[in-house]
């Protein structure tokens, strides 16, 4: 049912929305999209798209979708029932499908139980003083080229600790660091709402080296297993599958979707935590002499600028959502940033606080929900805790560059210096 009256709105004006999207994707646009969030969200909490979807804006409706069980991932029995079938044959689109994001019951139920709680406080626990190792060693690489003047963050930093903490503890070696990080960056465009001809070729060969690279890992641990956690899967998935090549399958597809998860989405968060917090004069210091409110910075850090701005969903059945009719097997988009800055929620939204103790969406929500929260948290918890001992005088150089996307957000530089 509804989960707030939207009825009573006009009509959305076709071209006035076309001209939004792509003015969220300008460089403006993408430095700050809170302002043209707000015009999209004030269309309706659902608004039909230019396409045979509908954007879902507000925070009471988007979290209804993500928790209620009559709204399906896109699998592909959906997109077999899709007259335009073609949109959906792209390689890197296929071989997402197949990834515990886009399953719905029962290979998702089964896929996710197989894994556990991959980072309940056990693991967490026993992940800490590796993460901090990584940081320190992350940080003195900053502390030396801070000696010389400024310095990329991002490169050096935010997209260093994720790989580090990923591949640790899946057994990577570090030497294919540098590899994963260039095909995770190049697959994602096909992941985007309508993506281009050019960046869907670019994930093609991307995923191609995914499969390669994630297949190959799986072969080498079987042949030489050890005291990590893809052992252990393999040990699980041997017991449940008898086909040895149909369980090596959902192996590297477990293995590789773990993986990149956990890489794109961390490093913006680790970036857009720093730009923000040295964005307004004093807070960064302010922050360090209150270190108490660390977790509650990071948390903000999450409902201000989540580091994935839409998901989809499907209608399961005919339904009505805050007020409008949707169709069995439409498509929504769920939009992260216009809910958590619904001010229906939160108060005076725009306004970023580590003294809020908002409430957010950013991790999703129901049986999708982010497998990777806890271990995200604990990067940026690590890192912005060391940042503040180790650099009280840090300043950004100039505001973050990012990369032109509706989907994924991603800070591809941020020079600081101290």
């Amino acid at each position: 049912m509804s989960a707030i009256c939207g009825t009573d709105r006009p009509p959305v004006d076709r071209r006035a929305l076309i001209s939004l999207l792509k003015r969220l994707k300008s460089p403006e646009g993408q430095a700050d999209p809170y302002p043209l969030l707000a015009d999209l969200r004030a269309m309706g909490d659902v608004v039909r798209a230019p396409w045979d979807a509908y954007f879902v804006t507000g925070f009471d409706a988007c979290s209804e979708v993500l928790r209620g069980r009559n709204w399906l991932a896109p699998d592909f029995a959906w997109q077999e029932r899709q007259a335009d079938t073609e949109r959906w044959e792209a390689v890197a689109t296929q071989e997402m499908t197949k990834t515990l994001s886009r399953l719905n019951a029962p290979e998702h139920t089964c896929q996710r139980r197989s894994l556990g709680n991959l980072f309940d406080r056990s693991t967490i626990a026993r992940l800490t003083p590796q993460v901090e190792e990584h940081v320190t060693r992350l940080l003195d690489e900053l502390a030396d080229k801070l000696r010389w003047g400024e310095a990329d963050f991002v490169s050096t930093v935010s997209e260093q600790l994720p790989i580090s903490t990923i591949g640790s503890w899946l057994g990577i070696p570090p030497e294919d660091y540098p590899h994963i990080l260039e095909i995770t960056h190049n697959q994602v465009h096909a992941q985007e709402l309508l993506p281009t001809k050019k960046q869907l070729a670019v994930s093609a060969e991307a995923t191609v080296h995914l499969r390669s690279y994630f297949t190959d890992l799986v072969k080498q641990r079987r042949a030489n297993p050890g005291n990590d956690v893809l052992t252990g899967w393999i040990h699980t998935w041997d017991a449940q599958e008898p086909d040895r090549e149909a369980a090596d399958e959902i192996l590297y597809r477990l293995t590789m979707f773990v993986t990149i998860a956990s890489l794109e989405t961390t490093a913006t968060l680790l970036s857009t935590m720093v730009e923000l917090l040295l964005k307004e004069p004093g807070r960064w210091a302010w922050l360090g002499e209150n270190p108490g409110y660390i977790d509650a910075a990071v948390d903000e850090v999450l409902r201000y600028d989540p580091p994935i701005h839409i998901n989809t969903r499907i209608a399961a059945d005919d339904t009505v959502l805050a007020g409008v009719p949707i169709a069995k097997d439409s498509m929504v988009h769920v939009m992260y940033g216009a809910a958590n800055h619904d001010p229906r929620r939160n108060e005076n939204p725009d306004a970023f606080d580590v003294q809020r103790s908002g409430t957010h969406l950013t991790f999703g929500g129901g049986v999708h929900y982010c497998l990777g929260a806890a271990l995200a948290r604990l990067e940026a918890r690590t890192l912005l805790t060391q940042l503040l001992k180790r650099f009280p005088t840090l300043r950004a150089v100039a505001p973050a560059d990012y990369a032109s996307r509706l989907v994924f957000r991603r800070v591809t530089s941020l020079s600081v210096a101290i």
